[in-house]
């Protein structure tokens, strides 16, 4: 493919399941669109283009934006294909089957009518994922129903809903209690009035039961989310169906407008927006619609204000720290384990390797921040910020430097921290684990390899040949060098064998 042409952006997405070797898929991303992109049942899909490294593919294409995965979601069409008017009309009809059986004011009137049914009468089925009227409960005579729904079950739907546990799509991994109680507590505190939930449905329900259960709290929030599910629990007001990887309001204009007023409610002051991406998500559409979510903030603003920045908390793996600060540089991590009720892994409390890899990023200083003492963190004050009890100053990086709670060990070639698995490799002239392939592919360029920069910015985008010599040339000056070492190892080895036949020829001897 050419390089890209002006107005759009062209940037390396994560290989997918299936992909072999040092290839992947690439999220072209257009400024100023010729024609809008076509839909799926998750709304405007994305345009991406097939890479490997060395070859590049020309065609393009259009695919869902939320989901991953072709049996989750298999729309896919060529960015120059035409489509008859019987394939148009059945792709519509698809998508219209695909919407939820109710529309945003239905599933209103019969919150309301629920509410007003007597305990006895407030049924929920599990197998349907739906709150029951009395008039439906003969449709659901052989489903798994509940009864005696209380109000205070109303208002924390999470635990009603099973979770949607697929992590290239929905990945509905829910915040553990003590992540919702730190945030709730930490938010009013840092001076925020108002929470814009994105894709964060318990924070969203204990900031409403805090806010119910206690006159003082002023504390208001609206959740952003695409499981259409949370609409039977929520007035208009609360809850907007919305898909965060192309920034698509599912019930239109009403509930774009319901999030402008959110975020524009006393000129933009006080709001915060907390958001809890799958992590298997790309992080380029993520960003663009985040920056988008800011421009409807900042719409609401005086000239004077222009220049701020909407406050955020963007909570995902701390190993995607340079692709999130490459797109919000004001950005910085903190030490923050985030853990999940419903994940094997992703826990507070554990040792080593197999403690929660999930981070807070935000643009607030992190100096305003106190993290909680009792649960091991400590404030620095040479880095004026609160880290995890294990992560140790480094004198020579003049920074606590750890991103995974274990103590880092600093390398001297490398003049950095790493990790204290991690072994300095003289093939690869860099830190790495110890049973790494030398000759394995790395992260970087698709065409040429380095790792400095993209292949959107490569010089040799359009000389695929000198691209594959220059690789070429450097895989075998590595397989030279590992050639060199293997045999010096063994030539050390067949020199002490013979040296060790030697001795014992001459013990020999001398007992003869």
């Amino acid at each position: 493919m050419a390089a890209p042409r002006s107005g759009q952006e062209s940037v390396k997405a994560e290989p997918s399941a299936g992909s072999q070797g040092s290839s992947g898929v690439e999220v072209v991303l257009l400024s100023d669109p010729a024609a809008p992109a076509p839909l799926c049942p998750h709304g405007p899909t994305l345009l991406f283009v097939k890479v490997s490294q060395g070859k590049e593919e020309t065609r393009r294409f259009y695919a869902c934006s939320a989901c991953r995965d072709r049996k989750d979601c298999n729309f896919f069409q060529w960015e120059d294909e035409k489509l008859s008017g019987v394939r148009l009309a059945a792709r519509e009809a698809y998508n219209q089957r695909c919407r939820p059986p109710l529309s945003r004011l239905q599933c209103v009137q019969r919150y309301l009518r629920f509410t007003e049914l007597p305990l006895t009468q407030r049924k929920f089925c599990q197998s349907c994922q739906q709150l029951l009227l009395p008039d439906e409960w003969g449709e659901h005579r052989e489903h798994q129903v509940v009864g005696d729904i209380a109000i205070t079950q109303l208002r924390r739907p999470s635990q009603l809903l099973y979770p949607l546990e697929n992590k290239k799509t929905n990945a509905q991994y829910l915040f553990a209690d003590r992540t919702c109680h730190f945030l709730v507590g930490l938010l009013p505190a840092l001076g925020f009035r108002r929470v814009l939930c994105v894709g964060t449905p318990r924070l969203h329900e204990l900031i409403r039961l805090t806010a119910s259960g206690d006159k003082k709290s002023n504390l208001k929030s609206l959740l952003l989310d695409i499981d259409f599910r949370y609409s039977q629990f929520y007035m208009e007001d609360g809850f907007c169906r919305y898909n965060m990887f192309n920034h698509h309001f599912f019930d239109g204009k009403p509930a774009l407008e319901v999030c402008r007023a959110f975020l524009q409610e006393e000129s933009g002051e006080g709001v915060i927006m907390v958001t809890d991406p799958p992590f298997g998500g790309l992080v380029e559409p993520l960003a663009i619609t985040f920056k988008k979510l800011i421009t409807l903030w900042k719409e609401g603003q005086g000239q004077d204000d222009s220049h701020q920045e909407m406050p955020i908390f963007w909570i995902f793996p701390y190993f995607f720290e340079a692709r999130i600060c490459q797109f919000f540089p004001s950005f910085s991590m903190l030490d923050y384990q985030v853990d999940y009720d419903n994940h094997a892994l992703y826990k507070h409390g554990k040792t080593g390797r197999k403690q929660s890899p999930v981070r807070i990023f935000t643009n607030i200083p992190p100096n305003k921040i106190i993290l909680p003492t009792e649960e091991g963190y400590r404030f620095c004050p040479l880095c004026q910020r609160y880290v995890s009890l294990e992560n140790q100053h480094c004198e020579h990086c003049n920074s606590c430097t750890s991103k995974d709670g274990r103590k880092w060990k600093h390398c001297f070639l490398c003049k950095k921290c790493v990790k204290p698995s991690w072994i300095h490799c003289s093939i690869c002239s860099r830190c790495t684990v110890a049973d790494h392939s030398c000759e394995g592919p790395k992260d970087g360029c698709f065409i040429c390899g380095e790792l400095g920069h993209k292949r959107s910015s490569c010089s040799n985008i359009g000389t695929p040949k000198k691209a594959r010599a220059v690789r070429n040339q450097k895989q075998r000056k590595r397989s030279k060098m590992k050639m060199e070492t293997t045999k010096g190892q063994s030539m050390n080895h067949t020199s002490v064998t013979r040296k060790k036949k030697k001795r014992e020829r001459a013990h020999q001897y001398l007992c003869s």
